[in-house]
């Protein structure tokens, strides 16, 4: 078996890899180079650039010799960064980007968090190319072959490049495309900005021949002291692998499998539990007979019961806020550990146990830094509105966009909440589609609860209750529910009078609600066309009286922490491009309402 493995590795180095191969699990706790910084980078609007070539990089042998489409004198754009808010040119672009860069092979000592150990070990290991994201669609290219491809704007894929690496002058080269399609994930139309580009780190990771590739350690569903772990190796081999939490003084091997796969449940004495109020992580390590992978992970129990969501076995209400990943007051994609800390840091401040990622799998610095922060995290992927459900491909897609979210942020204990959808209509298909969904998720990871949104709440005049008639709620472990009331929808009733009545002996949360406002504008807090900071207040103030009158509420998430950007919003004197149902204006200013929401969920920590 270890040869086998030893086989495949090799046989990189004489074929490429048309598809990205499964991510390792960690890899910022890895031996690893970035390669980030200026790439040079040229548009190609009729999508040329692969016929002619141009990630050969082939220069003019002769002065009648030339070539149309090239990097020489190219624009230079930063990775990761998203393209659009690095020229003006580009604000609007949707359509194909050349990237490419030059490198030289890393050296053993060069690689980050590796000791003198590690390092020669890895010398003569192997190597991958590793993406933390790419916006949409994208072929990668290496000294002039296709090595990969990869579609999914919001989640990692890697590429081993063991024994294609030249010491000298590396062409790495990449044809990305965020050019919206109808069999996309996100389709056609959705409410916030299409950025394309290399979005997040690039890095080459080193690792010896057989390394860990993948690893799930995590709390029982139910039980407060039982642990699993799970392990992967990188090869079918049978080998041990041991566990290792110090401060609980754990040390369990696991012996692989014939398949390179393992597994163990242990009980242990004295487990702190993270939670929101006390976010406890542990230092943990996984090595094998030739590697180590260390990180921080916490152990919390979540379920639903009832009516009731639970952490740890007592009731938690989810005081909530949603963001996009997006730093307004610079018009772009989040990308970094500033970024993360920014948008948590806005969040903590209004009160919050709990961040909804909408409407995609957001960077992995911020899902780290929400773990640190005790911030539990609704994680979703972009299944909004106007999916095709009838389409088998799309359906592929989402389960893969799924199981790579899983994948990468199932050792972080502050993931509760896998979301499937936002905003679907019911039909076969669609039941048919997210039954799929939450079949693909379960498999991976049945600790953590599985939630979708819903738009489809309504006031029933025949019974004087707002009602949702959906049946697929009933397979999901809690039911979310967008409803703007006083906004896109006139109030039946006084807010105090309202009746809920939807998914009875479910846990619900109201996952959007709110509407617009254009900071330091005021006017009426009775017109809504006012779009003042008033109305939006009186539109908070309202909705909270009505959420006192709905028996099963399990939490809140207004929309949406910051005014966000979005070519669907054309309202040219208070939106000019921007969904303006901030609490925060898309310079950092704080509306009114955020201090009502403020006050709102200090009120309920402090059991009022």
């Amino acid at each position: 078996m270890f040869l086998k493995c030893m086989l495949a590795a090799a046989a990189i180095v004489t074929s490429a890899v048309m598809e990205a191969a499964p991510f390792m699990t960690n890899v910022y706790g890895r031996d690893y180079v970035l390669l980030n910084g200026k790439w040079s980078a040229f548009t190609d609007l009729y999508d040329q650039g692969r016929k002619m070539e141009v990630y050969k990089n082939r220069k003019p042998q002769s002065n009648e010799e030339f070539y149309e489409y090239s990097f020489d004198g190219a624009m230079r754009l930063d990775v990761p960064g998203d393209w659009n808010s690095q020229y003006p040119e580009l604000k609007y672009y949707e359509g194909t980007m050349w990237y490419a860069r030059h490198f030289d092979a890393p050296t053993p000592n060069s690689f980050r968090n590796q000791d003198s150990e590690a390092a020669a070990i890895t010398a003569t290991g192997r190597t991958f190319l590793y993406f933390g994201a790419v916006s949409y669609r994208c072929m990668v290219y290496l000294n002039g072959e296709l090595i990969a491809s990869h579609e999914g704007g919001f989640t990692p894929f890697q590429v081993e490049v063991t024994g294609l690496l030249k010491d000298k002058d590396n062409f790495l080269c990449l044809e990305v495309s965020n050019r919206r399609t109808p069999d996309a994930i996100p389709a056609m139309n959705f409410d916030w900005w299409n950025y394309g580009g290399i979005t997040r780190d690039v890095m080459l990771v080193s690792v010896p021949q057989v390394f860990v590739e993948d690893y799930f350690i995590r709390l029982d569903k139910n039980e407060p002291d039982l642990i699993h772990a799970s392990v992967k190796l990188s090869c079918e081999v049978e080998r041990e692998v041991v566990v290792e939490i110090p401060e609980l003084k754990v040390r369990q091997a696991i012996m692989t499998d014939a398949s390179g796969c393992g597994e163990v449940s242990f009980r242990v004495k004295k487990l702190k539990r993270w939670s929101p109020d006390a976010p406890k992580l542990y230092d943990v390590s996984v090595s094998g007979e030739t590697d180590r992978v260390c990180e921080k992970i916490g152990f919390r129990n979540i379920v639903a019961e009832g009516e009731r969501i639970l952490v740890n076995g007592e009731p938690v209400f989810m005081r909530s806020v949603s963001f996009h990943e997006e730093i307004p007051q610079r018009m772009g994609r989040a990308f970094s550990q500033a970024d993360a800390s920014m948008l948590l840091s806005e969040a903590a401040a209004l009160g919050v146990n709990m961040v909804r990622l909408a409407h995609y799998p957001q960077n992995e610095y911020t899902v780290r830094l929400a773990e640190q922060m005790g911030i539990l995290l609704w994680e979703e992927i972009p299944v909004w509105q106007g999916i095709n459900f009838t389409d088998e491909g799309t359906r592929a897609k989402a389960q893969t966009m799924l199981s790579e979210m899983i994948y990468r942020d199932r050792n972080r204990c502050a993931v509760g909440y896998w979301g499937v959808a936002n905003e679907t209509k019911p039909s076969a298909e669609r039941n048919a589609f997210l039954d799929s969904l939450l079949h693909t998720g379960r498999s991976i990871d049945a600790t953590r609860l599985y939630v979708a949104a819903f738009d489809l709440a309504y006031f029933e005049k025949s019974t004087g209750h707002f009602e949702m008639h959906d049946d697929f709620i009933s397979n999901l472990d809690v039911v979310a529910v967008n409803k703007y009331m006083g906004w896109y929808h006139p109030w039946p009733v006084n807010p105090s009078d309202a009746v809920w009545d939807v998914a009875a002996g479910q846990p619900l949360i109201i996952s959007e609600f709110g509407g617009e406002a254009l900071y330091g504008q005021s006017g009426s807090d009775e017109m809504a066309g006012s779009w003042s900071e008033d109305y939006q207040a009186r539109l908070y103030r309202d909705n909270l009286e009505m959420f006192r009158h709905i028996p099963n509420l399990a939490g809140v998430s207004p929309w949406v922490l910051f005014d966000f950007r979005s070519p669907y919003r054309f309202h040219p004197s208070n939106q000019d491009g921007w969904n303006r149902k901030g609490l925060v204006s898309d310079r950092g200013q704080r509306k009114k309402a955020w201090y009502i929401m403020r006050d709102w969920y200090a009120s309920i920590s402090r059991g009022e």
